[in-house]
């Protein structure tokens, strides 16, 4: 855990503790959740019985299975995997881990190396191709994928507990898209003004690559919040006030060793 010393000149208790909570992923609130192992897996709202439940996962796993037995599925494969989640999502449409499984899948069309590591860190994210006119459509319907099993996964008021399972999608739905917004920032700020080629879904192309990065700060606060170390890590490197904290914290050091 990292400490914020005093330094010259000295700062009150409420700045250190400020400071403290900008720069130290394990002092903030993401922390805060409680997850329960005794309660069901999903919300009420979700609305699937417990044997449906057992008949879903098994059938889930076999589908993630067959996509995991490669690191670089062939085209076919994927088709079939979204073909099978898409029968299933049919006849359950409020599972949420289906949208979650989806939406990665989805991913595998343009960017099989993911199928390796999603999780770990920001080499994962998709290339620029799924940022292209092309894939706007592709990258819309991962969008709305993730945005679903969130939707559906949140419980009702943040101060309710969640489950193992809740939790667990919760931290990887909310990183996942951390990622694809970072990494869409990332793209819009490497293409100049000129350029007028749209990044990623509809929704987006409106917004600035800050507003892209803070959109993806929120979300990796809450992946972070339901437990992914990695979320809560990104999340302080891409929160706007800790940057702009840093960055007067960096002047003020230069300023004291010249001085």
């Amino acid at each position: 855990m990292t400490t914020i010393a005093q330094a010259r000149p000295s700062l009150t208790t409420n700045d250190a503790a400020v400071l403290q909570a900008l720069f130290d992923a394990e002092s903030s609130p993401s922390s805060g959740i409680t997850v329960d192992s005794s309660l069901p897996s999903w919300p009420a709202t979700v609305n699937i019985s417990e044997a449906d439940l057992s008949t879903l996962r098994s059938q889930e796993t076999e589908i993630i299975h067959r996509l995991q037995a490669s690191e670089s599925p062939s085209q076919e494969t994927i088709q079939e995997a979204l073909e099978a989640l898409n029968s299933l999502l049919e006849r359950y449409p409020t599972y949420p881990s289906a949208y979650a499984n989806r939406a990665q899948t989805l991913r595998l069309l343009v960017d099989p190396k993911y199928n390796e590591n999603p999780h770990e860190n920001t080499e994962s994210i998709a290339d620029d191709s799924l940022f292209t006119p092309q894939a706007a459509h592709l990258s819309s319907k991962i969008f709305a994928d993730l945005g679903e099993a969130i939707t559906l996964a949140t419980p009702a008021s943040p101060a309710d507990p969640v489950s193992t399972v809740q939790a667990r999608l919760l931290a990887d739905t909310h990183t996942h898209r951390g990622y694809l917004l970072l990494k869409a920032a990332r793209v819009k700020k490497t293409r100049s003004d000129q350029e007028t080629e749209p990044v990623g879904p509809e929704r987006l192309r409106g917004l600035s690559a800050d507003q892209l990065e803070e959109m993806a700060s929120r979300d990796f606060f809450f992946g972070g919040r339901y437990g992914n170390k990695v979320a809560q890590q990104l999340a302080v490197q891409t929160n706007p006030y800790a940057k702009m904290c840093g960055a007067i914290v960096k002047e003020a050091m230069r300023k004291e060793m010249e001085g």
